[in-house]
């Protein structure tokens, strides 16, 4: 079940057909996982370039090319590749392209993502380029909302944080564009919102979306999808200062509620850690969930599904 792109570089890419077609493959993966993997990808090589810090999405890009019988091989910080003596991206991707057989990368500037697929001799995934796309957070995100609510069409999602610089909400909210009658909740400082890019998207395609400040007027939705405000994007150490803990969810605002919580990761106190305990609580089985995308991606892309 090959995919008809050679690079994922965006949820923009992927239609309804395809996008359903991962999420068939990642229940497969998981089979794979419990039966001790795979022999899938054996004698493949996944690079994982990440010049921006990552944990989550770098260890499971690796762990899911070793369930299937491949291997990893990483750069990791800028100041530690040629891209630090000046090599551009295309010169890098050329060459790295020459030693494995697919690439993935996390790099903090928007559009590398494209500038590296653009040039690269095999297939290409995008880890994540600055407050851009982070097509394959979005695909475990719709992964676990199948999982979690057995449905995708129909769902109400709360998005909440940092909606303006937040690659990981605009990649979801593409790809749940995709889905029948979805309805967005979009709670920000008016600081953060929601860019323009996203919510042109949603009146091109008719998509329903409220815009507030106040978090108790997300709460009666499906999804409460919780993110960090990104220090790393702010010029303004006291801006971030004044916005990173704008909104704190606890056990408290949930009592009473099903509403399932989930989060892209890290937090940094957006989340309290009374509510872990609660069973709507989804954040750390949504990082499992990467595991088996991942893998998915890795065989769709190279043809061995």
């Amino acid at each position: 079940m090959p995919l008809p792109i050679k690079h994922l570089t965006s949820t923009k890419q992927l239609s309804r057909d395809d996008t359903d077609a991962i999420l068939q493959v990642a229940a497969e993966m998981e089979e794979v996982v419990e039966k001790g993997g795979s022999e899938m990808l054996k004698g493949k090589i996944l690079a994982a370039l990440f010049y921006e810090p990552s944990t989550r999405t770098r260890l499971s890009f690796e762990s899911a090319m070793h369930r299937l019988g491949g291997s990893a091989v990483s750069a990791v910080g800028m100041q530690f590749s040629s891209l630090y003596k000046g090599e551009t991206i295309e010169d890098t991707i050329q060459v790295i392209g020459q030693y494995t057989d697919i690439i993935c990368m996390r790099h903090p500037d928007q559009g590398s993502a494209d500038t590296a697929a653009g040039v690269s001799p095999v297939p290409f995934i995008n880890a994540g380029d600055g407050p851009g796309q982070h097509p394959t957070q979005a695909l475990l995100d719709i992964f676990t909302i199948q999982k979690e609510c057995d449905k995708l069409d129909g769902i109400h999602i709360t998005m909440v944080g940092d909606l303006k610089f937040g690659r990981t909400v605009h990649s979801l909210s593409f790809l749940l564009g995709l889905y029948k009658d979805v309805k967005f909740t979009l709670v920000s400082p008016k600081e953060l919102v929601m860019p323009e890019k996203v919510t042109s998207f949603f009146d091109e395609r008719n998509i329903s979306y409220v815009q507030t400040e106040h978090l108790e007027e997300g709460l009666d939705a499906d999804i409460l999808y919780m993110t960090r405000v990104q220090q790393e994007r702010f010029k303004d150490s006291a801006e971030f200062e004044r916005l990173k803990l704008k909104y704190v969810l606890n056990a408290k605002h949930l009592k009473g509620k099903k509403i399932t919580v989930m989060h892209p990761l890290p937090r940094i106190g957006e989340i309290a850690t009374d509510v872990d305990a609660l069973p709507t609580a989804a954040y750390f089985r949504e990082a499992r969930n990467g595991i088996a995308v991942r893998m998915a991606l890795l065989a769709m892309l190279l043809g061995k599904a």
